[in-house]
């Protein structure tokens, strides 16, 4: 694995700029794979690894880049539950681990160096400095992978019986002996005009 100092770098590049999410993003999915056993993320370990986030925000990049998890690649899996937190599977042996951040964390920086003013650069700083323990909680986890949520999976392609249009990996939705897109089955996250 790279040093933190080069992954903030990648981070910031890929994202745009550094800030405190991109701290706890790359702490977070470094401490991920150390505690799994994966140094080579982006080399022969790539196939391993699937790696769900818990946010669409600055960590969510920064953990990307550390992992080389994608969503293109399927190996990447967002769940909108608004956390800091990421959950790191190894495919291959089936262990999980989910590691969230502590929002003491936040008060912590401020103790820490009470003489930056500027909020997101004294929480940079001090989620640099602060210990795993104090920054992360860690909890071992089964997370049930299957076949259609692996990366490089191979399914069959349906065509939904209302708009036409074409829905992988099993994401359909059958009724009454129809094929529905979820969209045409009522879940929808837009609405025609």
């Amino acid at each position: 694995m790279k040093s933190i100092d080069e992954y903030l770098l990648d981070a910031e590049q890929a994202h745009g700029h550094l800030c405190a999410g991109q701290v706890l993003g790359v702490r977070l999915a470094m401490l991920g794979l150390a505690k799994l056993g994966i140094d080579d993320p982006r080399g022969k370990d790539r196939k391993r690894l699937v790696t769900f986030v818990e946010i669409d925000r600055c960590a969510t990049d920064a953990v990307a880049v550390v992992t080389g998890c994608r969503l293109g690649k399927r190996a990447l899996k967002f769940r909108d539950w608004g956390k800091v937190a990421a959950t790191f599977v190894d495919v291959s042996s089936g262990k999980a681990i989910r590691i969230a951040a502590k929002e003491s964390s936040k008060a912590l920086a401020r103790q820490m160096h009470p003489e930056v003013e500027d909020k997101n650069s004294q929480q940079m700083l001090a989620y640099r400095e602060i210990s795993d323990g104090d920054l992360f909680t860690t909890q071992w986890v089964k997370v049930e992978l299957p076949p259609e949520e692996f990366p490089g999976y191979k399914g069959d392609r349906v065509v939904c019986d209302v708009c036409g249009e074409g829905i992988n990996f099993r994401r359909e939705v059958r009724r009454d002996g129809k094929v529905f897109c979820r969209s045409c089955a009522g879940e929808q996250y837009y609405h025609p005009l």
